[in-house]
C-alpha cells in the first residue's frame, strides 16, 4: 500500500479518503480515519480468507465512535461497481450485501466510516447452509465468566468429536467456533447447538443459562446460539469494534485462555498486527469439514447418561 495526502494505493485500486485525519476513536494517542484504513489494508491477508463471500453488515460511525453509529445491510448506491456484492432473499423482499472479498475493499469500507464489518456465517454460494457454528459468550460478571464457559463448551465440543477455535471479539467475551461441512441447514445446526447448550447448562447450571430474559438469568452466563440462523452475523475476524482503543476481534489459541492478563480487549489495532504476523491459532482450523451427524448421535448419548 502506497499513500499521497488521501489517497491510498490497494493493490491495482487508488482509494481516495475524504478527511483522512479525522479523529475515528478519541484517546491519547488518538486514531484517524486514514490510520484505521491503513490497519484494515495491513490486516487483509489474513482476514479476507475469514470473510470472503459472506455477505456483510456494516457498523458505521461516519464521524467517529463518539457520535452515533449506525448498522447497514443494503449496499449504498455511490459504491464503485468494482465492489462485490450479492443480493440474497429477505423475508418480504431482497437486499444487496457487500462482499469483504479484497483488501481495497476494507480500505473502501473504512473510508465510508465502517468501522465493524460483521459478516453471515455462510457463503453466498450457498446461502442457508453454514459452514460455522457460533457460540456467543457474552459475560455479565467479568471475562473470567467468559474464560469459564469456553472451557466448558471446548471440553464438550471434543467429546462430541469436533474441532473448535476461539476469538476474542473485542468487545466483552469470546466466540467459539466450529467450522462445518455445508450439509446441514441452518435450522438443523441451530438445533444441534441448542441442545449442546442445554446439556452444558445440566452440567453447569449455576454458571451457564439459555433464559433469554436478562432479569432471569441471575448473573449466570447466556450460552446464546441465536447467531446459528439464516442472515444473522458475527463480527468478523480482526474487525475492529468501535469501542475506545480500537479493540480487535482476535484468533487466539485455547492455550491463551490460561492466561491472567488475557481479556476481551487485549488486542488493539496499536498492538495486534505484530501478533498476527507471528502467530496463526486458526491455521487450517476452518478448512476443517466436519458434520454433525456422527456428533449428534454422540450427544443424544452423552444427555441420556448425564
Amino acid at each position: 500500500m502506497s499513500e499521497t495526502a488521501g489517497r491510498l494505493r490497494v493493490g491495482r485500486r487508488t482509494i481516495q479518503l475524504t478527511h483522512p485525519e479525522k479523529i475515528y476513536f478519541p484517546g491519547q494517542p488518538p486514531i484517524t480515519k486514514r490510520e484505521l484504513a491503513e490497519y484494515y489494508a495491513a490486516v487483509a491477508s489474513h482476514m479476507i480468507p475469514l470473510t470472503r463471500n459472506r455477505p456483510a453488515m456494516l457498523h458505521r460511525f461516519p464521524d467517529g465512535i463518539g457520535a452515533p453509529g449506525f448498522f447497514q445491510k443494503e449496499v449504498s448506491d455511490w459504491f464503485p461497481d468494482w465492489i462485490a456484492r450479492a443480493t440474497v432473499p429477505k423475508a418480504g423482499g431482497k437486499v444487496t450485501h457487500v462482499l469483504c472479498n479484497d483488501a481495497a475493499t476494507l480500505v473502501y469500507l473504512a473510508g465510508q466510516g465502517c468501522i465493524t464489518p460483521h459478516v453471515w456465517l455462510s457463503r453466498v454460494d450457498k446461502p442457508r447452509h453454514p459452514d460455522r457454528l457460533i457460540f456467543d459468550l457474552d459475560p455479565p460478571r467479568g471475562f473470567s465468566q467468559a474464560r469459564h464457559a469456553a472451557r466448558a463448551v471446548h471440553q464438550l465440543l471434543d467429546q462430541l468429536g469436533l474441532a473448535s477455535g476461539i476469538m476474542t471479539t473485542g468487545s466483552r467475551g469470546l466466540h467459539v467456533v466450529v467450522p462445518l461441512d455445508r450439509a446441514a441447514d441452518f435450522d438443523a445446526v441451530r438445533a444441534f447447538a441448542w441442545d449442546v447448550a442445554n446439556l452444558l447448562i445440566r452440567r453447569h447450571p449455576a454458571e451457564l443459562t439459555v433464559e433469554t430474559r436478562i432479569a432471569k438469568r441471575g448473573g449466570r452466563l447466556f450460552l446464546d446460539t441465536t447467531r446459528n440462523a439464516y442472515a444473522q452475523t458475527g463480527v468478523a475476524p480482526f474487525a475492529v469494534r468501535a469501542r475506545p482503543g480500537a479493540p480487535v476481534a482476535t484468533p487466539i489459541f485455547w492455550e491463551e485462555l490460561d492466561d491472567p492478563k488475557l481479556d476481551a480487549e487485549t488486542f488493539r489495532l496499536t498492538n495486534v498486527l505484530d501478533r498476527i504476523d507471528s502467530a496463526d491459532p486458526w491455521k487450517n482450523l476452518l478448512r476443517r469439514r466436519q458434520g454433525l451427524g456422527r456428533a449428534a448421535r454422540r450427544l443424544n448419548e452423552l444427555t441420556g447418561s448425564d
